[in-house]
């Protein structure tokens, strides 16, 4: 590709590397910025050339426009492409890049500001004949004056940040007494995002089903539509699953999207990649007179893979290619339908304690290699997951010539998945491809939040399989048998200097105390025929079962990772003088979840509290936690300020003792 010889990538992580991987099969030059923190990252070792541009946390590095656009001066590139998140849908990016004179591998400044804004892209697609969900789109700011017009909408509503996207910056509200604190933490968090703490109001769909349009535009005036995607399995309005195309959709409401998509995307005059985003109102299935706009997405999405499987198109190659100025190389005409695709978003995050961020060293990462099966992915083995940007470790993307055989395919991957170290949403996305009414086409938005119990969203503590087979693993390294038998190992012994629970009367047994998971527990040690068996609970693991077991460990210095069914436990030895006592949980004391930012205190020393009253906020990985009273009682000591950061565990309120 002769027109563009080189590009800069002003992104991190996945996307950064799915960008490289096009660009180097066609021959362009590839260039990475970086943060201190990704100095070693994958996207950094697959670059031809990288930059260092400031320090970890995004608005120090990946959010300086100054620094990116000097470090393509620097090395020469043509283009800028910057993927998703970010930068990508910041208008005054892409007019820096034309003032330097670098390509911005996107849609123009203008149309970028007329999608930019919720609330004024509404009122535009309005006037194309666009249909628009109900709600208040304008400018008063007001709390009292938004409650009203919530009042007045009718409940539920939903609030949504006017800039940005993903989920940032959005709370539903079901009655008017939660309406003030919805608000709140939607301004703050919007604010944080994207730098705008302006918000709409919406009637919030019943039943409601997330379908996008891919749109694709050149600047020759050719604007096409690559089908739908279904992105309704959703928690905290963040995707989780995606699709294409959409279970029941029809040749009807297919034809009346596509056209609705593209009559948005003429409306700015888009060039480029960009996704039109549909409400459906799906109570009595998907009828083309019942769908409802929502937002453009002026950028490549995160679930491009899907359509790319259908279409058996490179939209990163087409993006570069209609930046460069080549007009598409087909009509709507000649696009297809070809199969099934399904992507599920694997997260660093903890499912069973409420999907918190997890952070940590990725001991393990082993994804399957077999047909049908596509995995994006920023990290290895060995990288650090950490507190500064998404969790996502990676996309898992299936193919097939079919909806079932495509989320067969998702499930089988998914438990040939392997992740150690930070905890995964792994079983949990595997319990979503199985769940039958997602398996029938009977889901809409709000099916995981109805379901969490039955996906195993809920604390179920570690396997007594999982727990004897870490300890014996553990018993084996520690002792040095991994390639010994028992017998070689003590043969030449004295039989007094035999460790093995000898004992003359009675059957040989000791009780062995470690910690799983964080948490004090024992296990049984016996001898029978003089082999080594460890018991946890029901389950008895003997040496033999390490062989049926061998590559479902991950070892640390200090311990051993079980993997299993896309869960992982982690067997310690116990250690009874390593008592973190600055952590330790009273019951008197709330304590950080995560890695994170302070955002919030709301409370001061000798208030009382209730129970479950919001004590503080705390911001990971783009997401807010509100901390919770443990009980009623009175605030003793905040041992720590909004806007610090605070570590996991770290004691943030503590209460008075109960009297």
């Amino acid at each position: 590709m002769a027109s563009i010889s080189s590009v800069l990538i002003a992104n991190r992580g996945e996307i950064a590397c799915r960008i490289i991987r096009t660009a180097k099969r066609l021959g362009i030059r590839t260039v990475a910025v970086h943060s201190e923190a990704d100095r070693n990252a994958l996207f950094v070792e697959m670059a031809d050339e990288a930059h260092e541009i400031g320090p970890a946390a995004p608005r120090d590095s990946y959010l300086r426009i100054d620094r990116i656009i000097e470090a393509a001066k620097r090395s020469g590139a043509e283009a800028i492409h910057p993927g998703y998140g970010f930068l990508s849908e910041r208008a005054e990016f892409a007019e820096a890049c034309a003032e330097a004179g670098i390509i911005f591998v996107g849609p123009p400044a203008s149309a970028i500001k007329a999608m930019g804004l919720k609330d004024a892209a509404k009122a535009l697609v309005a006037q194309a004949g666009v249909p628009v969900v109900p709600g208040y789109h304008g400018a008063r700011q007001e709390p009292e004056f938004l409650r009203q017009k919530a009042y007045e909408i009718g409940y539920p509503v939903l609030i949504k940040a006017v800039a940005g996207g993903g989920g940032k910056g959005m709370r539903r509200v079901d009655k008017q007494l939660e309406f003030e604190a919805a608000l709140e933490s939607a301004q703050r968090e919007a604010a944080g995002a994207f730098g705008d703490p302006r918000v709409l109001v919406e009637k919030y769909v019943l039943s409601p089903r997330h379908i996008e349009v891919q749109v694709f535009a050149d600047s020759h005036g050719n604007v096409v539509h690559l089908f739908e995607r279904d992105c309704s399995l959703q928690r905290r309005h963040q995707k989780v699953i995606e699709e294409a195309p959409a279970p029941g959709m029809t040749p009807e409401m297919r034809e009346a999207m596509g056209k609705a998509a593209v009559e948005a995307a003429r409306s700015v005059g888009y060039v480029g990649a960009g996704t039109v985003e549909f409400i459906a109102d799906a109570r009595q299935g998907l009828r083309p007179d019942r769908f409802f706009f929502m937002e453009m997405n002026t950028r490549l999405q995160v679930e491009h893979p899907v359509t790319e499987a259908i279409t058996g198109l490179d939209l990163v190659e087409l993006q570069l290619r209609v930046a460069a100025g080549e007009p598409l190389p087909f009509t709507q005409e000649d696009l297809r339908i070809d199969g099934h695709s399904v992507e599920a978003r694997l997260y660093a995050e903890d499912p069973e304690h409420g999907f918190l961020p997890s952070t940590g060293k990725l001991w393990a990462l082993r994804f399957p290699e077999e047909p049908g099966i596509r995995i994006d992915t920023g990290v290895r083995s060995g990288d650090e997951v950490t507190p500064f940007y998404d969790p996502m470790i990676a996309k898992v993307i299936a193919h097939g010539p079919d909806r079932d055989t495509a989320l067969d395919r998702l499930s089988a991957a998914l438990g040939r998945t392997l992740v150690a170290g930070p905890k995964s949403n792994t079983a949990f996305l595997q319990a979503l491809c199985n769940a039958a009414e997602f398996r029938s086409g009977r889901f809409d938005t709000g099916f995981i939040d109805r379901n969490l119990e039955t996906l195993g969203a809920v604390e179920r503590g570690p396997e007594d399989g999982a727990v004897a087979l870490g300890a014996l693993r553990m018993l084996e390294r520690e002792l040095g048998l991994l390639e010994k038998s028992h017998e070689s190992r003590f043969e030449h012994l004295s039989p007094w200097d035999v460790n093995d629970g000898f004992q003359l009367v009675g059957e040989r047994r000791q009780v062995l105390p470690l910690v799983v998971d964080g948490a004090r527990t024992e296990v049984a040690l016996s001898w029978p025929d003089g082999e080594l068996a460890v018991t946890a609970g029901s389950v008895t693991a003997r040496r033999g079962s390490l062989a049926s077991a061998e590559g479902t460990y991950a070892e640390t210095p200090d311990g051993i990772y079980v993997l299993g069914a896309g869960r992982q436990t982690f067997v310690q030895p116990y250690d009874p003088f390593a008592v973190d006592l600055e952590h330790l949980d009273s019951g008197d004391s709330v304590n950080a979840p995560m890695h994170g930012k302070l955002v919030a205190v709301f409370v001061a020393p000798g208030e009382q509290v209730e129970k479950g009253q919001r004590l503080a906020i705390v911001e990971a990985m783009k997401m807010e936690h509100a901390l919770l009273s443990p009980r009623a009682g009175t605030v003793a000591e905040i041992l720590a300020e909004a806007g610090s950061q605070v570590a996991q565990g770290a004691r943030l309120v503590v209460l008075a003792p109960e009297a």
